[in-house]
């Protein structure tokens, strides 16, 4: 399959032509498919052509690769190490440290796999056709078979509300268009005419003679040939183009003449080589966070085993078993073993959570990016906008403009509310436009012929029809245009269906004049059934409309010439109700009355130039894509969360403007913003892609909105921006998206209208299609991101007092000059996976902080491991092993007689229940340290009995915050119940555990806690003053960082910005 589509040519066949199917004559394609226009395939040679050509449906690739899975669970740092432990330790017949290292091993493995696995599972049961059925003609019949089952040469049948199944040349059409929106980004649905003929290189944008796979039909019918199915199709093209790896073999480097030194071949392999090992390792591939923590279990690694090697060099090297356990204990001390499974689980229950708020992701790893966002590019249809066109205005001369309120349902015409003012569009001030008294329908009718007049035209110079289904619910079907203009007439209770139904008509149609490109304009004659009367009910462009009016009910209600002065006016509300952003169409109508020749009748249809004249001017219309009620908030709150939201979009400059400025994308004030940056603000696809990239990084500021936008467009933005050192979400639902999804840094999907190439392409989907979503997704990624900072600075932090606690330890050495070890390495394993695993797994699950969204995105330069997190994870690390060492010191030389008897790192004796003990000392209060150090970790800053510094619960606000969390809170007591168990049940203490039952000890262990509990408030205290202190000299707050958004664009704040941009790394 890929040899052959390496070959394809956009608008062939799966089966080569002479020609591609645009520029081939209709009995030219019917000849070379063998098909049959009158009755269709036969069935047995349907069968023939499926079996030899595949189903039409699209290469999902390889689906879920288990093997794939298993290995990236075992190619990483971490793993290797507890592998070359487990090996260390059956090779010194150390069967207990060997059989718990590898349980770990096999834990790490399962958990890891069964996450990940159930997540590509999930997301394979995602892709779907998107058209299930199709209507073809076999053997004479029209039958409906799936969509998979068409074949080249199946005659098909299409008609409104239809999805194309393949590419079809079409044989035959009735005002025939379709929505090639999610292909070439055409806004407004595009025209077909089966008679003309292309050029082979016509662009698929282009091709009219074409429907395109994966299109919907929004007006008339069709007849057409499949010449393409399944991965031929244009759909199927460039799904293929982005399923193609670039080779993973470093290029040579060759001299002008194309020649290339011997020893560039060598370094081409050595640079292949080292790829190949990072990628194996993680260090090179992945997400910032991913690759960060890789490199550390890399460094990790690199110190378990230089720890390995200072534990025997201070015992001189000694092939001892005992000298060998304590360099891997010493080893696994620095190995966050727990790390994976936590990170894994965490993220797990992130996507669920995700699924909560409209977002399902694809991969776990673009769920911590979403923390780094600092620029969203967002389409405008249908994401921050309803993707519905919908009837915003309405201006009648003699009375004035009706407007409608927001609505979350453009079907519902009972949704939103009625305004009426007087004043023109022309006369309105820009910020009253939303402006009017809020009137019921029946009250704005009253006495109101003008407003009639002009809902008959709406109603009735109409094809779409827009009823409530069997559930209650309001649909629609027919042309966007149409559904807009008939939920506005239905509003006022003029539903076209009020007048057509069959049950009790008032009126039937006698002619149809169907919009045609040439004279713009779509018009109808109805008849009265009672009073025999026709009437001519027109629509279309305002200047076509104008042309075609004679009169108009200008002061009065009486009718008077059209005079220029009056067209001067009615063009200038038409300019004002389109800096709105608005589609502005005129109605006009006029009685019908033949002077010469027959009535209209469906029979005989009078010359169309005769009827669409001498007519009475009505109104105008505005219609646009409304903003979602919930999209002004969300950028808003993306502004205040250091994010900047650009819009790309193929609508005119005008309209993308209007709804820009409406969400907040563009600044409510303009004042302090030059002429130039204006300009930069908003460009047109044409005006950015003429510039090369050099002038696009000498921009101020890259621009907010692109209108106009085409796919490569949008892949240049998010270069430029990647320039910047930006990282990008990408939003999107065409195919046409589909590149910049792809190279984003993270690409996002619409769910509801995506198509299923660009939800391949995407690293995550919005279920509902809803800008705000994507805010509920960079939310959760911060509270992932914080959260993941928590648990890694938890665990790191006990590694460090592990090994501190064993290197120091070394000096602890018994009479044949062993060192003593004062934790074994089954309790190392045991803290890192067993009781701090649970814990770490709480933190995972916290709750998001209040300000979450109200600070910077998290630096991508510094990642999890900022200075704080540095200086946190040695100061915690340090006073932790300063306890423990002191445990142990207490026991063996305070209370006890300093004997460290012998071979006390392999077995329990008399000699040694003193080491015995003072291991088990150790090992609880380094056990306990991490239990509540898991508790202090909730805040990074606020102290534990504080976390709330609002609340009035003075005293028991402590216990709030610790039951919140149940999982933590169980998780941190199943670690205090579990101690006991490894204390006091025999044989397990001694032979596994290494330690004895103790009893006076315990008020070691209390005494210790209660110190660790001071020195970690003593350092909140410490850094809580002087981040105070450093906040003060900065003095930047939610609000400012809302400001800042636009500061690119305005000379006062860009030094303030630049000044902020260095406080907050």
């Amino acid at each position: 399959m890929e040899g052959r589509m390496s070959e394809h040519v956009s608008g062939q066949s799966n089966k080569p032509l002479t020609k591609p199917a645009h520029a081939l004559e209709r009995d030219d394609i019917v000849r070379q498919l063998e098909a049959d226009i009158d009755n269709g395939l036969t069935s047995s040679i349907a069968s023939q052509r499926l079996n030899q050509y595949g189903p039409n449906e699209l290469d999902d690739g390889p689906g879920v690769q288990p093997i794939k899975i298993l290995i990236r669970q075992i190619a990483n740092a971490m793993m290797l190490v507890l592998i070359l432990a487990m090996a260390v330790s059956f090779g010194i017949r150390s069967w207990i440290e060997g059989g718990v290292v590898c349980a770990i091993i096999v834990l790490n493995i399962v958990v890891g796999f069964l996450q990940e696995f159930q997540a590509e599972k999930t997301m394979d049961s995602l892709r779907s056709l998107s058209s299930p059925s199709a209507n073809v003609i076999r053997d004479g019949s029209i039958i409906n078979i799936p969509t998979a089952e068409l074949v080249i040469g199946d005659l098909v049948q299409l008609k409104v509300g239809d999805t194309v199944p393949a590419d079809l040349r079409i044989i035959e059409s009735i005002n025939f268009e379709t929505d090639e929106a999610l292909l070439t980004g055409e806004s407004l649905p595009v025209a077909k005419d089966e008679d003309v003929i292309f050029d082979e290189e016509t662009g698929p944008g282009d091709r009219l003679n074409v429907a395109f796979s994966s299109s919907s039909v929004t007006k008339g019918r069709a007849r057409g040939l499949v010449y393409a199915t399944g991965m031929y199709t244009e759909i199927g093209s460039i799904a293929a183009a982005l399923r193609q790896k670039g080779s993973k073999r470093r290029p040579v480097k060759r001299r002008e003449d194309g020649t290339a030194h011997p020893l560039r071949h060598a370094e081409s392999w050595t640079l292949t080589f080292a790829d190949a090992v990072g990628r194996f390792l993680g260090v090179n591939v992945g997400t910032p966070l991913q690759k960060k923590l890789s490199r550390l279990a890399v460094l990790l690694f690199g110190i378990a085993v230089v720890c390995a090697i200072i534990v025997l060099g201070a015992n001189n090297f000694s092939s001892n078993p005992q000298v060998i356990i304590y360099a891997v204990a010493t080893g696994l001390s620095m190995i966050p073993a727990s790390l994976i499974v936590v990170l894994t689980i965490t993220m797990a229950v992130g996507t669920k959570r995700m699924v909560q708020r409209n977002v399902i992701v694809r991969n776990l790893r673009s769920l911590e990016a979403l923390g780094a966002v600092t620029d969203i590019c967002s389409d405008k249809t249908g994401t921050l906008t309803q993707g519905r066109m919908v009837a915003k205005r309405c201006w009648i001369p003699t009375r004035g403009t009706y407007s409608v309120g927001i609505s979350n349902e453009p079907f519902n015409p009972t949704i939103g509310d009625l305004m009426f003012s007087q004043a023109a569009p022309s006369a309105q001030n820009k910020k009253e436009t939303g402006e009017g008294d809020v009137k019921d329908h029946s009250e704005l009718l009253r006495d109101n012929t003008e407003l009639s007049d002009f809902l008959m035209v709406a109603s009735l110079a109409n094809l779409a029809r827009v009823h409530q289904n069997q559930e209650g619910m309001w649909t629609a079907l027919g042309d966007p245009t149409e559904i807009a203009i008939q939920v506005f007439a239905s509003r006022f209770d003029f539903n076209r269906q009020k007048f057509l139904s069959p049950n009790s008509p008032r009126l039937k149609e006698v002619s149809e004049y169907g919009f045609d490109s040439d004279v713009k304009k779509m018009s109808v004659i109805m008849e009265c059934l009672e009073s025999k009367q026709q009437t001519v009910y027109s629509k279309g462009a305002v200047e076509r409309i104008l042309d075609s009016c004679t009169r108009i009910k200008w002061n009065s209600p009486a009718e008077v010439d059209i005079t220029d002065a009056m067209r001067e006016q009615i063009l200038a509300n038409m300019e004002a109700l389109a800096a709105q952003g608005l589609r502005v169409l005129a109605l006009a109508s006029r009685p019908y009355d033949p002077r010469n020749g027959p009535r209209a009748s469906r029979e005989g249809a009078p010359p169309r130039e005769e009827v669409e004249r001498d007519l009475v001017f009505r109104g105008l219309i505005g219609l646009y894509d409304p903003p979602r009620p919930e999209s002004a908030n969300a950028v808003k709150h993306c502004h205040r969360a250091g994010i900047k939201v650009h819009m790309l979009t193929g609508d005119h400059p005008g309209t993308a403007r209007a709804i820009a400025a409406q969400v907040g994308i563009l600044p409510e004030n303009m004042d302090g913003i030059s002429e130039r940056a204006a300009q930069t603000m908003v460009m047109t696809a044409k005006e950015f892609d003429k510039l090369t990239d050099d002038e696009l990084d000498q921009l101020p500021a890259l621009p907010l909105v692109i209108a106009r936008c085409a796919p490569n467009t949008k892949v240049r933005m998010i270069q430029a921006l990647r320039r910047r050192n930006a990282f990008t979400a990408m939003t999107g639902d065409g195919v046409n998206d589909s590149p910049s999804l792809k190279i984003a840094d993270v690409g996002i999907a619409m769910g509801q209208n995506g198509s299923d190439v660009a939800k391949d392409a995407s690293d995550i989907v919005l279920t509902d299609d809803n800008f705000a979503s994507i805010l509920n997704a960079i939310e959760e990624g911060r509270r992932m991101f914080d959260n993941i900072q928590k648990f890694v600075l938890h665990l790191l932090a006990e590694n460090i007092a592990q090994a501190c606690t064993l290197l120091i330890g070394l000096v602890f050495k018994d009479h044949t000059g062993i060192s003593v070890f004062p934790l074994a390495p089954v309790q190392i394993m045991w803290i890192i996976m067993i009781t701090s695993g649970m814990p770490d797994m709480g933190l995972g699950l916290e709750i998001a902080a209040p300000d979450v969204l109200e600070r910077p995105p998290v630096s991508l330069k510094a990642g999890v491991f900022t200075w704080e997190v540095c200086f946190d994870m040695l100061a915690y690390g340090i006073w932790m092993s300063a306890l423990c060492l002191s445990s142990f010191l207490l026991v063996v030389y305070g209370f006890g007689d300093g004997n460290l008897g012998e071979g006390c790192n392999e077995s329990y004796s008399e000699a040694c229940d003193t080491v015995f003990r003072a291991r088990a000392t150790t090992f609880v209060s380094l056990t306990w340290f991490a239990l509540f150090l898991a508790w202090e970790m909730v805040n990074m800053r606020r102290s534990f009995f504080r976390m709330q510094p609002g609340s009035k619960k003075y005293f028991t606000q402590w216990a709030h915050d610790v039951w919140r969390n149940q999982f933590l809170f169980w998780a941190v007591m199943a670690g205090f119940v579990t101690i006991f168990l490894t204390i006091y049940i025999p044989v397990l203490n001694h032979q596994v555990f290494k330690h004895a039952p103790i009893s006076w000890e315990w008020g070691v262990v209390f005494v210790e806690a209660a110190i660790f509990f001071l020195g970690c408030e003593t350092w909140k205290w410490g850094k809580r003053v002087f981040f105070r202190r450093r906040a003060k000299k900065k003095g930047y707050t939610p609000d400012d960082l809302e400001r800042l958004a636009f500061s690119e664009f305005t000379t006062s704040e860009r030094d303030g910005r630049d000044e902020f941009n260095k406080g907050k790394q």
